[in-house]
């Protein structure tokens, strides 16, 4: 038996390692061999321990009958059981030894549980060897595939200190791998955007900078949390669509200007003859609604040069206090002068303080959100301008009892020209730019829009602007 197990022991040290492919480590990947060696190891150590319990037995046994003969048993016994101990320690050296050495020597031959126990030694040592074969190529395959993502990839540890990066984050944002693993990724990035970006908490958007290069260079940057407090940080070059936005946007703005003066002076002329007393009836109504379109047209592209105007630049605007509360009196006045309109236009000024920002700015964005709800609400309806400040900010909301928005539109109001019901929106005249207007000139005063609806009970359109845009001066009411 003792040379059985010896066999296997050595023929098991010599075996090669397997090959390994990158599939998902696990343990039911070892090899075939091994699973087989270890799946009903119970009889196995029974015999071992059997074995073991065998030639104690006996040695005891050789020691009791030599006692007997020279009529000293207890001696005897004992010094058969130390002889045994001393082997047994001896294995033990043995066992130490080819421990610290088993890449270079042979496993010991000890017999008994020592080989069972050496066998244990070899199964382990080959399992790591496998599975260590297998993570190596694992990972020398997942870097070859995130070098050849277009996307930089950044990981951040919880302290927001460079773990690892791909070679296009390295190429696309200078770092080097022996200077800059281990730092943290805002000492290197300084932009006040995208710190913010890195430690605030909605980051469902990525953040554009423009990085000081020659020429310049536009990388966005979004960090995704993963893991324990670890974050991911992709970098993409959006310079090409950078300068395409920029050439949409001069387009417009261009075509705009070109449009409105032939269409001033088609106006004109279908004005004119729309008060000639001699114009025949059956051209009335052809002429009138040219007028409307001449107008609807006109608004558009009032519209859109107001919007590439607030393109031009996301920076805040410093501007000086706006009295909201006479701003909203106008407004609503605005509303009652309708042909139709709401039954009730309610104003509520919680608050006295004044908004620091553009004046004709605040009153395009204000109007806007106004407009678009005193449209979509019937006659027998209600709408509602309130006006509050708390320690989060200043906040403007338009409540109105209208038809409401169906919840998977919201997302996507304040695209240009976007109409959840494009034959109702012309119907009632709309640009389809107004919201998009509005989401720039919050942008430029550091404020957000948020929209809450329910289709057939109505919407509310709030603005929320930071605490910093709020003036605590008195304003006088001109409800």
């Amino acid at each position: 038996m003792q040379m059985q197990v010896t066999t296997a022991v050595r023929a098991g040290a010599r075996a090669p390692v397997q090959p390994v492919d990158s599939s998902l480590l696990d343990e039911s990947d070892a090899p075939a061999a091994e699973l087989d060696a270890t799946r009903n190891p119970r009889p196995l150590a029974l015999r071992m321990w059997s074995f073991a319990a065998i030639r104690l037995v006996g040695a005891l046994a050789v020691g009791l009958v030599v006692g007997l003969i020279f009529d000293m048993v207890l001696t005897g016994l004992f010094v058969t059981l130390a002889l045994y101990v001393c082997w047994q320690l001896v294995n033990l050296f043995r066992l130490d030894h080819w421990v610290r050495h088993r890449n270079f020597v042979q496993p010991p031959v000890l017999g008994g549980v020592w080989d069972d126990v050496v066998t244990q030694f070899v199964r382990l040592h080959r399992r790591k060897s496998y599975h260590k074969a297998r993570l190596r190529q694992v990972l020398r395959e997942l870097r070859s595939s995130t070098a050849a993502m277009p996307d930089g990839v950044v990981v951040l540890n919880s302290e927001s200190e460079i773990v690892w990066f791909n070679r296009t984050a390295a190429q696309l944002v200078s770092l080097r791998r022996r200077q800059d693993v281990g730092i943290r990724i805002d000492n290197l990035i300084r932009q006040p955007e995208f710190i913010e970006h890195l430690h605030g908490e909605h980051r469902a958007h990525p953040v554009v900078l423009e990085m000081r290069n020659t020429p310049p260079t536009y990388l966005s940057f979004h960090v995704l949390p993963y893991g324990d407090g670890q974050r991911l940080l992709l970098v993409r070059d959006v310079t090409r669509q950078r300068h395409l936005e920029q050439l949409r946007k001069e387009f417009v703005a261009n075509a705009s200007h070109e449009l409105r003066s032939p269409l001033t002076v088609i106006s004109g002329y279908l004005e004119t003859l729309g008060s000639m007393p001699a114009l025949e009836s059956d051209l009335v109504g052809p002429i009138t609604e040219m007028r409307r379109q001449a107008e609807r047209m006109t608004n558009i592209i009032s519209d859109l040069l107001e919007l590439s105007k607030l393109e031009t630049t996301d920076e805040e605007l410093p501007g000086k206090p706006v009295d909201v509360i006479a701003l909203m009196s106008m407004l609503r006045k605005d509303v009652l002068a309708r042909a139709s309109h709401p039954a009730e236009v309610r104003v509520r000024a919680e608050s006295d303080a004044q908004l620091v920002g553009d004046a004709p700015e605040i009153t395009s964005a204000f109007s806007n959100l106004v407009d678009n709800a005193a449209k979509y609400t019937p006659a027998t309806g209600s709408l509602e301008l309130r006006w509050w400040t708390d320690e989060e900010g200043a906040h403007f909301s338009v409540t109105d009892t209208g038809i409401g928005i169906p919840p998977e539109h919201i997302h996507r109001l304040t695209e240009r020209f976007y109409r959840v019901d494009p034959g109702r929106s012309r119907a009632t005249g709309g640009s389809g730019l107004g919201l998009a207007i509005v989401k720039h000139v919050l942008q430029r005063h550091g404020a957000t829009l948020e929209i809450e609806s329910e289709e057939g009970k109505g919407s509310t359109f709030t603005c929320h602007f930071p605490p910093r845009r709020v003036a605590e001066q008195a304003a006088e009411s001109t409800n």
